[in-house]
């Protein structure tokens, strides 16, 4: 009966990180569509130093954290059969939606401060 139940839990657990892994490469290829979109040469406001060095940041940041995700989510591409490292690709697709979603925050991050700065000196 346990057997069952670990069995079913580890099935339930495959479909979930399948459909995490094509919500991590949706948002990883949404993030490089977004950041090059926003990256194209253009005429900006001249900006302070400070507020250079924290959008440098946030653009390091964010590419860091892309490269992580897609790390993770490379790494996940070949299922194992052995129930130990299941959960390991389990937890690589995990990981990888994680640092996918904190790619996104860095990116949006970037982006509100670009709207504020854009708000205050116009």
């Amino acid at each position: 009966m346990l057997r069952n139940h670990l069995r079913r839990d580890l099935q339930w657990l495959k479909r979930q990180a399948r459909r995490d892994r094509r919500i991590a490469v949706a948002l990883l290829a949404a993030v490089v569509g977004a950041w090059g979109r926003q990256l194209l040469p253009g005429d900006g406001p001249v900006m302070s130093p400070v507020l250079v060095a924290i959008s440098i940041a946030l653009v390091m940041g964010s590419g860091a954290a892309w490269v992580l995700s897609a790390y993770f989510v490379t790494r996940s591409l070949r299922v194992r059969r052995e129930p130990v490292e299941e959960l390991r690709w389990i937890s690589r697709i995990g990981r990888g939606k994680e640092w996918a979603f904190c790619s996104l925050s860095a990116y949006v991050a970037w982006h509100l401060l670009q709207f504020v700065t854009a708000l205050l000196l116009g």
